[in-house]
C-alpha cells in the first residue's frame, strides 16, 4: 500500500467512496409521475434548477390565475366586504325615557325652588310638621306590606335573568389566542382543500410539469398562459430566474401515432370547428425528449390531417400553433396564438430589454 493511499484510507486503510451523481439521471421533480389524462402547464428552465423553478412556477400561475378569477371585482380576492355607510340618525329606546326624566326632575327642583322663594307663617310650618310625620308613617307601613315586598322581590329576579345571559356569555367567551388559533387552522383547511396547481414528476432533466385541477367555470391553462405571455409583453417585468418556456397542455395521452389521433379530436373541435365562416391557419410544433423511438413526421402529418380540411398549414403567419411535446413515453399537446410574436413563450425572452 502506498503512501497516498495510506493517507486517503486512514489507520484501517479503508477510505471513504466518493459520490458522484449520475449522467443523465432525471430529477424528481414531483410527488408522482406524469401519466395521460391530467392536463396543466409544461416548463422548461435551467438544468439543475428544478426544484427552484417549480416553486416560481406555482407561484406564477397563482397569482395569473387570480388576476383572471377576481379581474372583475379585485376586492373579491382579498375577501373583503366593506359594508356601505348609512346615514340614518340612530337613536335608543331608552332616549326618550331619559328626556322624560330629565324633564320632570328639572319641573320638580323648579316647583322646589318657588316653595323656597315663597314665605312661610309660623302656623304653616307647624301644620307642614305635622303633615310630614303622618306620610312617614304612612310610609313606613305601607313598606311593610306584603305587596311592596313581593314587588321588590320581582324586581331583583328580573334584575337577576338579565344579568343571568351576560355572565353566561362571559364565560363562553374564548382567549383570543385560542380564537386566532382555530382561524388560523380553518384558514389552513382551506388552503389544502382549494389546491389548484401540483407539480408532477416529467421524468426528464430541464423540465417541469405542473397540473392544474380544473372546475366548470374558471380559465383554462391556455387562458392562464395566454394572460401572462400578453402581460410580460406589454410589461417587459421580470417575472421568474429560473423558468424559459411556459406551455399550456389541454390533453396527455400515450405516445403513440393511434392514441394521439384519438386523444386530439375533442381539441381540435374546440379549436377548429367545422364548417366555419372564418377558417383558421395554423402549424404544427414538435418536439421530443427522452424519446428516440417515435417518427417525427408520423406525428406531424397524424396531427396535420386531424384539423379539418378548412383549415389550411401556414408555417410563416398561423393564426394557432398546435404544440405537440414528446417527453418520455407520454404526449402533451396544447394549442395558443401569437406564438412567434410572444417570443415562442419564453418568458427571459419576452422580459429582456432590447
Amino acid at each position: 500500500m502506498s503512501g497516498e493511499e495510506k493517507g486517503r484510507g486512514g489507520a484501517n486503510g479503508k477510505g471513504k467512496k466518493r459520490k458522484f451523481l449520475p449522467h443523465g439521471k432525471p430529477v424528481r421533480k414531483g410527488l408522482y409521475p406524469l401519466r395521460p389524462g391530467v392536463q396543466g402547464f409544461f416548463l422548461t428552465c435551467d438544468g439543475g434548477r428544478e426544484r427552484q423553478a417549480t416553486n416560481e412556477a406555482l407561484n406564477l400561475l397563482d397569482t395569473f390565475y387570480e388576476e383572471l378569477v377576481y379581474k372583475k371585482d379585485p376586492k373579491a380576492a382579498l375577501g373583503i366586504n366593506l359594508p356601505k355607510p348609512s346615514n340614518k340618525k340612530i337613536t335608543f329606546a331608552d332616549s326618550d325615557s331619559e328626556s322624560d326624566s330629565d324633564s320632570g326632575s328639572s319641573a320638580e327642583k323648579g316647583e322646589k325652588e318657588e316653595q323656597k322663594e315663597a314665605p312661610k307663617s309660623e302656623t304653616d310650618v307647624h301644620n307642614s310638621e305635622e303633615k310630614s310625620e303622618t306620610v312617614a308613617t304612612q310610609q313606613d307601613e305601607h313598606l311593610n306590606t306584603p305587596e311592596n315586598g313581593e314587588k321588590e322581590s320581582d324586581q331583583n329576579k328580573e334584575e337577576n335573568e338579565e344579568s343571568q345571559p351576560k355572565k353566561a356569555r362571559v364565560e363562553n367567551e374564548k382567549p383570543i389566542d385560542e380564537l386566532i388559533n382555530e382561524e388560523l387552522r380553518e384558514m389552513g383547511d382551506r388552503k389544502k382543500a382549494s389546491v389548484k396547481f401540483v407539480a408532477l414528476d416529467s421524468g426528464c432533466n430541464g423540465v417541469i410539469f405542473i397540473q392544474m385541477q380544473k372546475h366548470e367555470g374558471e380559465p383554462s391553462p391556455v387562458e392562464i398562459v395566454q394572460h401572462m405571455m400578453n402581460s410580460a409583453y406589454t410589461t417587459k417585468k421580470h417575472m421568474s430566474r429560473f423558468i424559459l418556456r411556459v406551455l399550456p397542455v389541454e390533453i396527455v395521452c400515450y405516445a403513440s401515432e393511434e392514441e394521439i389521433t384519438k386523444a386530439i379530436k375533442p381539441l381540435f373541435e374546440k379549436h377548429f370547428p367545422e364548417d366555419s365562416s372564418s377558417p383558421k391557419k395554423f402549424a404544427v410544433l414538435y418536439d421530443a425528449r427522452a424519446n428516440t423511438g417515435i417518427d417525427r413526421m408520423k406525428i406531424i402529418n397524424a396531427v396535420a390531417k386531424s384539423v379539418p380540411k378548412e383549415h389550411k398549414v401556414d408555417l410563416s403567419n398561423p393564426d394557432k400553433t398546435i404544440v405537440v411535446q414528446i417527453a418520455k413515453t407520454n404526449c402533451l399537446v396544447g394549442v395558443v396564438e401569437r406564438y412567434k410574436e410572444l417570443s415562442k413563450f419564453n418568458l427571459r425572452q419576452l422580459t429582456s430589454q432590447e
